[in-house]
């Protein structure tokens, strides 16, 4: 459990990004210790982490927000089961029976540039994206939004 300095930490990170990315975790650390908090580089990356930051060509930046990314997964939340990478441009989700169609909409409905497209069938759902550091910047994003899936696990 974070104390208040983390909070207070994360909070300070979180506005950064708002404002623009982070070109590195080291530059998030300098801006940081010119706010007054100390942090080391393995600091800032939990942080990012836990703020559910990607790294994209720009540098770090905050999930774009404000598309209904949240609602449309919430709304499936309950249906996802696990989700595996295959290579470096696919990802497989499990859901319930018969529940695809419906987590591959939601897929569709979050607009998230990561994902090129979807394909669901009756349990699984193939996302395509369209390189290996878009997978890994969707995995944290579905990480993110569903730290409540309380039964999705990744593997």
């Amino acid at each position: 459990m974070p104390n208040k300095h983390h909070q207070q930490r994360r909070e300070v990170i979180r506005q950064l990004l708002l404002q623009g990315p982070a070109e590195t975790q080291s530059s998030l650390v300098a801006a940081l210790a010119a706010q007054g908090y100390g942090a080391t580089q393995s600091c800032v990356s939990r942080d990012l982490r836990e703020l559910g930051a990607i790294r994209t060509a720009r540098g770090y930046e905050l999930p774009i927000s404000g598309s209904g990314d949240v609602d449309h997964l919430g709304a499936v939340a309950d249906l996802l089961r696990t989700i595996h990478p295959a290579g470096p441009n696919l990802l497989v989700v499990k859901t319930a029976i018969g529940a695809a169609q419906r987590v591959a909409l939601a897929f569709d409905r979050c607009n998230w540039p990561e994902v090129i497209g979807n394909i669901g069938g009756d349990d699984t759902v193939f996302v395509a994206t369209d390189s290996g550091t878009a997978q890994k910047n969707l995995i944290t994003r579905i990480e993110h939004s569903a730290r409540s899936w309380s039964r999705m696990e990744t593997q």
